[in-house]
């Protein structure tokens, strides 16, 4: 259960400014311990005496807002083709990002070390002190291990398996550090953000390298039984590809595929304007092919719907296993083709979603679709910091000396 304390701050952070008296209605503790709670978040530099509102019959009511600039927290998307830092304040906005390239082929303690140069230069350049950032969420692809705080050493980190990635960050960053599967991440980020709002059953769709979900289902996010859940790139098809019996959505949907098909496409002979890369990086190729189905190349446009295509069979299998309300598409390979993916996946769940005739389900492109993950691992480290009263959370946490783990974040 969120404590009082938490109940105010996202109360003030999410309809503020607010008096204590409708905190205290809101949330139904006595004025009494509601101006006790306020003190200490006044006392801690979270809140701040905004102003005043005239009321019936008394004194102007004192009202309450958050001091955005108290706090701030580091996200980091760590990725096999880039790595994105983002900064936000106490209030979720972002501060600044910068994105580097990622990590592919590096051994895990080279990373470490290229993730702490980049934030200490890009701490640098947002002009904010290190003493003035709360944490790190750290983000990465599944699977891996909550506990431990590793990577369980799936494609492309297989030399990754067992190392202590997020005690290895904390040390050479000096942060506390919270250790959280991208997708899952993702899904936190736009409940703490307000975009989905009080959507009983949602499923953020990350879009990476690889395709995840983060799955919130009454508020709370769905972990499973190691905190997993939500693999929808490893859903398994008979009948398709090459490997009929292994084929999996990522394998048919992913930016891999795409690329591997460009280029066997032209290889081929197809006509087209593009002009993939020398190195054959089927991650930039995959790029190439986006920005190229934008400008109506037929080739490229052919292959990006067939891969949304791909994509929506996952989609529409999980929102009618798991009656969604609410679906954010997310992730940098979203970037540039993001309104294509979505046009494709809204018209699926309107054709195939069994339940249609009760609800339909509320398709968007995230707010932040490139550094979704990166916002989402912020946002674990300031839900962390303050709480909230009803949201996803309880990622794990640990700092130079230990943090605890992560509370609830709020939906709003």
């Amino acid at each position: 259960m969120p404590t009082s304390r938490a109940l105010a701050f996202d109360l003030i952070r999410s309809q503020g400014p607010i008096s204590r008296v409708e905190l205290a209605e809101s949330t139904g503790l006595t004025q009494a311990t509601m101006s006790n709670v306020v003190r200490q978040l006044l006392l801690d530099g979270l809140v701040v005496e905004s102003g005043r509102r005239e009321s019936t019959g008394g004194k102007p009511r004192v009202l309450l807002s958050i001091d955005p600039r108290a706090r701030y927290a580091l996200g980091v998307q760590l990725g096999a083709d880039f790595v994105t830092v983002v900064l936000t304040d106490l209030g979720g906005a972002l501060v600044g990002r910068v994105s580097v390239a990622g990590v592919w082929g590096q051994s895990p303690e080279s990373a470490v070390a290229w993730i702490a140069s980049t934030v200490s230069m890009f701490l640098g350049l947002v002009g904010v002190e290190a003493d003035r950032v709360t944490g790190l969420g750290l983000v990465t692809p599944g699977p891996i291990d909550l506990t431990t705080g590793s990577i369980l050493g799936a494609p492309p980190f297989e030399e990754w398996a067992g190392f202590p990635l997020r005690d290895a960050t904390a040390e050479a960053t000096g942060f506390a550090v919270i250790l959280d599967n991208d997708a899952t991440a993702a899904a936190i980020g736009e409940f703490w953000g307000g975009a989905v709002g009080d959507s009983a059953a949602h499923g953020t769709v990350y879009f990476g390298a690889g395709i995840g979900a983060g799955i919130v289902l009454d508020g709370s996010i769905y972990r499973g039984a190691s905190s997993n859940a939500g693999e929808l790139g490893q859903m398994r098809y008979r009948g398709l590809g090459p490997v009929a019996h292994r084929v999996s959505a990522e394998q048919l949907a992913g930016p891999v595929s795409v690329a591997l098909g460009a280029r066997s496409a032209l290889a081929a002979g197809r006509a087209s304007s593009l002009v993939l890369t020398q190195n054959e990086d089927p991650f930039a190729d995959f790029s190439l092919v986006a920005a190229a189905a934008v400008e109506g190349d037929a080739l490229a446009v052919e292959l990006i719907t067939e891969s949304a295509d791909h994509l929506a069979n996952a989609v529409v299998s999980m929102a009618n296993l798991l009656d969604l309300d609410s679906v954010v598409l997310a992730g940098p390979s979203l970037t540039t083709a993001g309104p294509l993916y979505l046009e494709v996946v809204r018209q699926r769940l309107a054709d195939d979603f069994f339940a249609q005739g009760r609800h339909q389900v509320k398709v968007e492109l995230s707010a932040h679709v490139a550094d979704s993950a990166a916002v989402g691992g912020a946002a674990l480290v300031l839900q962390r910091e303050v709480a909230a009263r009803r949201g996803p959370g309880g990622a794990a946490g640990a700092g130079a000396a230990g943090a605890a783990g992560a509370a609830p974040v709020s939906p709003t």
